[in-house]
């Protein structure tokens, strides 16, 4: 590229930074302010602001590629119209940006959040992550959490060890989305350093239910975005694999979120747009947030808990702990010829080789897994039938 043309793009790139100055929120983040873990020559010469540069660095990470055969809630089902996380993850962009927009938001960061929430997610989903958390646990590193997972690829598994160097807007956002806990509101921590962030990991690590705040209002929006995003589409899901009718939606619920997925996100997100409006904080109203509480409850109850989602999960975790104990042997042998030195750890560099315990190791390698993947590891012998074809809507 000449070096007028490069000239060029940089004005545009400033102007873009003004632009942002003058159009979005006072209570925004803007891209100008974002604050990476080291310097980064690519991002503070180039022409492409903070945090949409971080979200092509996430689009174009490997483990982004693999949502696409991760399990979002149901798993081993012959259907094509079933949710997969990488669709999820679309949604909650999508909302999130819509919401965001409304609220004068920097929409770039609400992405590079959203694309990046659930890398850290294993195969067979939350299932899955209950297994392998139990191992881990076993294993003496605490136990499994998508979300600190999901930061450890991205700031230092991918690259082959490197990491992308995301911004801390970025990172914390995804460290601090907990979807699955129910939030009426949320107003940001904003004073947060790279020191404080990894503070915040330490002590969540041992401690999964220690709540944490993203420090964005952007990251506010993504997390409640979250939920907005599943509620309604696992229900529809779960109608059309016949493991509940629409008639069993709780009546209050209904009344105010609707019953389909496309009235139940319409309400929310118009909800939380009306609540949050020039405010320091992202909420739902009272009413909805109540609403919106039963309704999870009742897709707890009746989906995620229900047993006829759930084939074999006996056979699942054995198929976890063999795996991980596998290649915890590999590792300790060393057996270089094992699948985890020879499709994982080749090329990974000497600082995560020596700062990772044996299960960390591991660890970072199965909740690297798709699914398929991961059942193309099961030993031929103890391999369940559900591999070969016993789906959920067969029983």
């Amino acid at each position: 590229m000449a070096g007028s043309d490069l000239i060029d793009l940089l004005k545009v790139k400033e102007s873009l930074n003004e632009r942002e100055e003058r159009i979005l929120s006072p209570l925004a983040a803007h891209s100008k302010d974002a604050v990476r873990r080291y310097p980064d020559e690519h991002i503070e010469s180039g022409h492409r602001q903070n945090y949409a540069a971080d979200s092509d660095r996430i689009l174009h990470s490997l483990a982004y590629t693999r949502y696409i055969d991760k399990t979002q809630v149901f798993y081993l089902v012959d259907n094509d119209h079933i949710t997969h996380r990488v669709l999820h993850v679309q949604l909650v962009s999508k909302i999130s940006r819509t919401i965001g927009r409304f609220l004068g938001l920097n929409e770039d960061l609400i992405e590079a959040i959203s694309l990046g929430h659930d890398i850290g997610h294993c195969p067979f989903g939350h299932d899955g992550e209950r297994y392998l958390s139990e191992l881990c646990e076993a294993h003496g590193i605490g136990p499994f959490q998508h979300n600190i997972q999901s930061v450890r690829f991205l700031d230092k598994i991918e690259r082959k060890g490197r990491g992308w160097n995301l911004t801390l807007q970025v990172l914390d956002g995804i460290l601090c989305h907990d979807g699955e806990i129910h939030t009426q509101a949320l107003r940001p921590q904003r004073k947060k350093t790279f020191d404080s962030f990894d503070h915040e990991i330490a002590e969540k690590i041992p401690d999964p239910d220690l709540p944490l705040v993203p420090m964005t209002l952007e990251g506010c929006v993504v997390r409640m975005a979250d939920t907005i995003s599943y509620i309604g589409r696992d229900i529809e899901d779960a109608i059309r694999l016949n493991l509940i009718k629409r008639s069993q939606l709780p009546k209050t619920s209904v009344v105010r979120l609707g019953d389909t997925n496309g009235t139940i996100v319409y309400s929310l997100v118009s909800d939380v747009i009306k609540n949050s409006f020039q405010k320091p904080n992202v909420a739902f109203s009272e009413e909805v947030s109540n609403a919106l509480k039963e309704l999870r409850e009742f897709n707890l109850n009746y989906i995620y808990l229900n047993s006829k989602m759930k084939p074999e999960p006996g056979k699942i975790r054995h198929v976890f702990k063999v795996l991980f104990h596998r290649y915890i042997k590999d590792l300790e042998q060393p057996n270089q010829d094992s699948i985890i030195f020879r499709e994982y750890l080749e090329g990974m560099s000497e600082e995560y080789k020596n700062n990772s315990h044996p299960a960390e190791i591991v660890r970072d390698f199965i909740a690297g897994m798709t699914d398929k993947y991961f059942l193309k590891q099961c030993p031929q012998n103890i391999r369940p039938e559900w591999i070969t074809g016993r789906l959920l809507n067969e029983a």
